[in-house]
């Protein structure tokens, strides 16, 4: 059975509103006493009980971050750095996985567990444009990640086609010429397949290189499997290229290991690169080349973001797009 604040005032020898007042971090309270009370409480392992805390005060002190799915590393390193602003803030976060779905994602507008929490940190994958009117919700919400679709509602946002263009120039600038890209999502075009796609084309307009459809190799979903399936498909089809742009980490790992078991050098006959600057891209061999979106500034200024809009439902709505820098390792 769950430790209650009674039994740890029982365990501390105090009263139990000295105990509320410890937990609530209320000043007045002698630090002698409340030692002994945090001491009694990591002994029984209580936990606060937010439902509660929340109908006393209006609030939880908890906010939710919802992200496509963690298996992902980006969304598991932003989750841990969200996490760690959230505790620099006196906040807890609460995670909720969409697996990619457009109607979990909607659901999740909706459900009642938002009750518990101040705030939400939503990355949608799912939902498109039409469903913008569905972001009006009673909890205030942070959208993370792509492009703007509903300007109501503060969004801290990825330069997407900035950093893939950037990609793009940087290899072109090393004297590459063929660059095949692992990721498409034909038709896509608000998410971040299409976004870094854009990019990718831009840039090679700038050059005066014409699209080449034969260096795209298509992703739906992005982990490594996909992007060695991709990798394979574009030597089996004969296509001569001499760089890939993949339009994350673990789609840039898988296409290297496939590149690697059919013989070819990275990066003397094929550069690589990556985008996400994930942590495995530092020990991957070759050391994997890469794009870094602003993770840590993305969590820090969402959690600052949220909690303004928690302690101040009137403000100015905040389009906030964070800097990217390109990491460059022994891929390319």
């Amino acid at each position: 059975m769950a430790a209650t604040l009674h039994d740890v005032a029982r365990l501390a020898g105090v009263s139990f509103k000295t105990v509320s007042n410890v937990v609530n971090d209320y000043p007045h309270v002698r630090a002698s006493t409340r030692q002994r009370v945090l001491a009694a409480i990591e002994e029984l392992g209580y936990q606060p009980n937010l439902s509660a805390r929340s109908l006393r005060s209006g609030r939880s002190d908890a906010i939710s971050l919802a992200v496509p799915e963690l298996r992902l590393p980006y969304f598991a390193e932003l989750a841990d750095e969200v996490i760690r602003a959230a505790e620099r803030r006196g906040l807890v976060v609460l995670i909720e996985q969409t697996n990619r779905d457009r109607q979990r994602e909607i659901d999740l507008l909706s459900s009642n567990r938002l009750r518990m929490v101040d705030g939400l940190l939503f990355s949608p994958l799912g939902m498109s444009e039409q469903d913008a009117a569905l972001l009006e919700i009673g909890v205030p919400l942070v959208l993370l990640g792509e492009r703007l679709f509903h300007p109501a509602v503060d969004h801290v946002m990825i330069q997407n086609v900035e950093a893939a263009r950037g990609a793009t120039r940087y290899l072109l600038e090393r004297g590459r010429r063929r660059i095949a890209v692992v990721g498409y999502n034909p038709g896509e075009v608000i998410g971040s397949a299409g976004l870094r796609f854009r990019g990718y084309r831009e840039a090679l307009e700038e050059a005066g290189i014409a699209l080449d459809e034969r260096l795209l190799g298509v992703a739906e979903l992005w982990h490594r499997h996909q992007g060695a399936e991709a990798a394979h498909q574009l030597l089996e089809s004969g296509a001569d290229f001499d760089a890939v742009f993949a339009f994350n980490d673990t789609l840039a790992l898988g296409a290297m290991h496939a590149l690697l078991a059919a013989g070819r050098r990275v990066p003397e006959d094929v550069a690589v690169i990556g985008f996400d600057n994930t942590d495995e891209g530092q020990y991957s061999q070759p050391t994997l080349t890469t794009i870094d979106p602003g993770r840590r500034e993305i969590a820090d200024l969402a959690v600052e973001t949220v909690t303004r809009r928690i302690a101040d439902r009137e403000l100015p709505v905040q389009h906030v797009a964070v800097g990217w820098s390109l990491v460059e390792r022994e891929s390319t």
